[in-house]
């Protein structure tokens, strides 16, 4: 007797790992698909991501060679460039209303900090991204009212890591500066809403991203870059050796004064 329980209780478990292979398997070309299909609307830029590994044993999945392309207008081949991103998502909540995500940690992003005239490429996107949200939650509402609530998500951790930050401006005359991105923890996103549209939740991570792009621990060292470049004699050509010096004020005002002004440059 006891040697049959032990066989269905084999056999029991056989199938759910069966189940969970499957399932699992299948769930890297939705991850895929979904990016490459809905990013784009959600950026309004090109949003590909190259392939999808899944660790059956942890339920991890490996989002390799994502691509952030950058609005019309703007001259650099990408936005940013990411190498992988570790998705940790629980199985079990995949059948609810709210997709939960333990983990999802961006390593070693290469971003393009464009600007030309008065904006910036993550500016754009980012404003992109507010629209989006903003008619998705029009929409999700109006879909609540006939059929019920929508899938939503539920992000414990966002992590950016080891980034660096290239900045693209015409007056570098091709030439681009590199400063460390600080590093970003997001909890719970999407929490105090019950969960968050996909739009919703990714405007969010964007927003924090865009903020350290942008922050004075960025600034400072485009400040130190563009009056060294500045100061030399053939490190830019005369027109925008003219434009790094109305920027940073000189070699004399220090980099303090070289930091404000290309903050004010900046928008901030």
């Amino acid at each position: 007797m006891k040697k049959w329980i032990l066989i269905g209780t084999g056999a029991v478990v056989v199938i759910i790992v069966a189940v969970v292979i499957v399932g699992l398997s299948s769930l890297g070309p939705m991850i895929k698909k979904a990016v490459n299909t809905y990013g784009p609307g959600i950026t309004k830029t090109e949003v590909k991501l190259g392939d999808v590994g899944i660790s059956i044993f942890s339920a991890e999945a490996e989002l390799k060679d994502f691509l952030l392309g950058n609005p019309r207008g703007f001259k650099s081949p990408q936005a940013m460039k990411v190498g992988s991103i570790y998705v940790d998502v629980d199985e079990k909540s995949l059948t609810g209303d709210t997709i939960i995500i333990d983990r999802i940690e961006v390593v070693a992003p290469e971003i393009t900090y464009e600007r030309i005239g008065g904006t910036d490429n993550f500016r754009t996107i980012l404003n992109n991204v507010k629209k989006a949200a903003g008619a998705q939650k029009t929409s999700t509402r109006k879909q609540d009212e006939k059929k019920g609530e929508g899938k939503k998500l539920l992000i414990r951790n966002f992590i950016v890591r080891d980034g660096k930050v290239n900045l693209a401006i015409p007056m570098l005359g091709g030439k681009t500066l590199s400063a460390r991105l600080p590093d970003i923890h997001l909890k719970d996103i999407g929490k105090k809403k019950g969960g968050a549209s996909p739009a919703e939740a990714f405007k969010e991570a964007f927003g924090a991203l865009y903020a350290k792009i942008t922050s004075p621990a960025v600034n400072d060292i485009f400040a130190k870059g563009l009056k060294q470049l500045g100061a030399g004699t053939k490190a830019v050509t005369e027109g925008a050796k003219k434009q790094l010096q109305t920027i940073t004020g000189g070699a004399k005002e220090g980099v303090k004064s070289a930091a404000d002004k290309v903050k004010k440059l900046f928008g901030k």
